[in-house]
């Protein structure tokens, strides 16, 4: 027997799983100290210390009292180690196998009084075999457990162990939500203050400053939750990420969401969310706390990112709904302090990012703002007088856009399935080649990854146009939805935040066309939720229209005037004009720029030459610096 040292601890180690409470008194920790302290009093080892993990399973082994019992172990303070049986020291063969070995090198003496285990007596050749069987049995109980969670999942009950802040258990049914009308005012405002344009830690420090209780805590006072037992130095604490994981929470639209995440193994001490497809949804189970329309319209604000700047600590609200009408790029906003103003502009994304994919479809964040409430005050004001005539036209077009998509899927389902068959026969000639050696393993594999890639993309693409013809034949229910919506705004005389993204689901913005006298014609499209794209009878089409300069300054000295008098006299709708004739009607030679910038012929502050033009009544239609000539126009002279 290995000699006691005085200084050395003799450790009772006790554990107790949630599982093993299950199996009766004697598992009890009360009853594992009696035993543990008794064989310690009979084998006369003295100093003995007392550590208890209770509650804690045996695949884990970062257990509290566990964990200071190695740093005892380490420190080379203990000389005895006395457990019940191994699984108290844990159900992973190879951890406790480990563990055994550092008792071997730190010359610990190991005694598990159930299994007659007793290290100074000699090693057990058992021992290996046992702490196997030790992690069969926790395998085992986490198949069944999981089998349990599965089985409740799958029959529409919830599986959390409690319920989603802003609900509670319905005292009569402990597998029913009800609404905590406490907790379901708050993220009301929560929900609310997002369609505001507030983002999300800006909403957790305004719940913070209004000392409302975080989620947890309030879970706690009730009893519930994961952090019952917990103490909190700040009860009012609020993160934005506790906001963004309420907002996601489709429960919230009165559905059980089921499978959220998922472990690989019982082992794993963390959780990983699972794809989409694998959940179970079961619609309408509880009262809803928000309907599906304002979780829909808060999902799509908050995956919006909106950037700040120096000068502007506000992002801009119109960030999200403007996109390029040609490219269907979603637009990029730019804002600066340019020659004592503010700049604040919208351009396609495509166009940032390489020019050559898109044109810039520049638009100005104020006359943007202007056009969508002039939209909604007319739209809203056409609906309010003419409820009957709206429907109609909604109908209408829905059946419209229904037989054209139908239309359109049947000629694509021909294909598709055409094509599959096509596929099918293609792989199997690709795989008769294979057997027959006149095709490599290589090339087989490429062709036939190719091919599978194809169908997949085909079988996508029915579902995508599934989808949509689903979604046109729900219109009518959409539009008593922006009926509905109408009726809740009296004042359109400010396009508020809330009004902005109740409103409208996109702004599409077309190039601009341009005209004589360098103006500009822009067409824009503004869609609104619900109904989409909707045209009121009679009513124009959006435009921004530019309105041209009589005349530009030019200065009364100026020696271009020879020009202006020449252009004058032509009456021509077209001129050609080289940079040597030019210089011949004006007497002299034109400075550098003219030859290396086209900027330079047209009109702008401090361009003479180009003012002159002008003030004639041309346009600069083109220059071309190779060829060193000028193309101007003036539409208005007859030909």
């Amino acid at each position: 027997m290995l000699k006691q040292s005085k200084e050395k601890i003799t450790a009772l180690y006790c554990r107790l799983s949630k599982d093993d409470e299950n199996e009766g008194e004697s598992n009890s920790i009360v009853n594992q100290k009696k035993m543990l302290t008794k064989h310690a009093e009979e084998k006369s080892l003295r100093n003995t210390r007392i550590f208890v993990d209770d509650g804690y399973s045996g695949s884990r082994f970062n257990r509290p009292d566990w964990e200071r019992l190695m740093n005892e172990l380490e420190s080379g303070n203990v000389s005895t180690i006395i457990v019940k049986d191994m699984s108290r020291v844990g159900r992973d063969y190879l951890r406790v196998g480990l563990f055994m070995e550092t008792l071997r090198e730190n010359g610990v003496r190991l005694i598990a009084i159930g299994d007659g285990i007793d290290t100074a007596k000699g090693d057990d050749e058992f021992l290996p075999f046992r702490n196997i069987l030790s992690e069969w049995y926790v395998r085992d109980c986490s198949r069944k457990v999981s089998a349990s969670y599965r089985a409740k999942g799958k029959e529409g009950k919830h599986t959390g162990s409690h319920p989603l802040y802003g609900y509670m258990k319905d005292p009569n049914d402990k597998n029913q939500w009800l609404i905590d009308p406490e907790s379901a005012e708050v993220v009301h405002r929560i929900f609310n203050m997002i369609i505001e344009g507030k983002g999300a830690y800006e909403v957790a420090s305004i719940l913070q400053a209004e000392k409302i209780y975080s989620p947890s805590y309030y879970l706690s006072l009730k009893g519930m939750g994961n952090r019952v037992n917990n103490t909190f130095d700040n009860p009012f604490r609020w993160w934005g990420t506790s906001i963004t994981y309420l907002l996601e929470r489709e429960e919230y639209m009165g559905h059980t969401v089921n499978f959220k995440t998922f472990k690989t193994s019982y082992k794993d001490k963390h959780r990983k969310k699972a794809p989409q497809e694998n959940r179970l949804i079961f619609e309408n189970t509880h009262e809803p706390i928000i309907d599906p329309e304002t979780w829909h319209l808060v999902q799509k604000l908050i995956k919006t990112k909106r950037r700040t700047n120096s000068f502007h600590r506000e992002p801009n609200r119109l960030t999200g709904l403007m996109y390029c009408a040609d490219c269907g790029s979603k637009m990029y906003n730019s804002r600066a302090f340019f020659r004592g103003r503010n700049v604040d502009v919208y351009g396609c994304s495509a166009y940032k990012k390489v020019t050559t994919t898109c044109t810039i479809h520049y638009i100005q964040t104020d006359i943007t703002e202007k056009l969508i409430l002039e939209s909604v005050k007319e739209v809203s004001g056409f609906v309010k007088a003419n409820k009957a005539e709206f429907l109609k036209i909604v109908n209408l077009t829905s059946a419209t856009k229904q037989s054209e998509t139908q239309k359109a899927q049947k000629r694509q389902l021909n294909e598709s399935k055409k094509r599959i068959t096509e596929l099918d026969r293609l792989i199997r000639g690709i795989y008769e080649d294979k057997t027959n050696g006149t095709l490599s393993e290589k090339r087989f594999l490429k062709l036939s990854e190719e091919y599978e890639r194809e169908q997949e993309e085909l079988e996508k693409t029915v579902t995508v146009l599934q989808r949509e013809s689903d979604r046109i034949q729900d219109q009518t229910a959409r539009a008593d939805k922006f009926l509905e919506l109408v009726e809740r705004y009296t004042d359109f005389n400010e396009l508020t935040t809330p009004m902005l993204n109740e409103f409208i689901e996109k702004v599409v913005v077309h190039e601009r066309e341009k005209g004589y006298r360098y103006t500009t014609t822009q067409k824009v499209d503004i869609h609104f939720n619900f109904i989409g794209k909707f045209e009121i009878p009679c009513e124009e089409t959006l435009l921004i229209h530019d309105e041209p300069k009589t005349e530009r300054y030019v200065a009364k000295t100026t020696s271009f005037t020879p020009l202006y008098e020449y252009l004058c006299k032509q009456g021509k709708p077209t001129l050609k004009l080289s940079f040597d004739e030019v210089e011949s009607i004006i007497n002299k030679k034109l400075c550098s720029s003219a030859y290396k910038y086209q900027s330079y012929w047209y009109p702008a502050e401090n361009r003479p030459i180009s003012n002159i033009i002008y003030n004639a009544g041309y346009d600069v239609k083109s220059v071309d610096l190779k060829g060193r000539f000028i193309t101007l126009s003036n539409p208005t002279i007859a030909v």
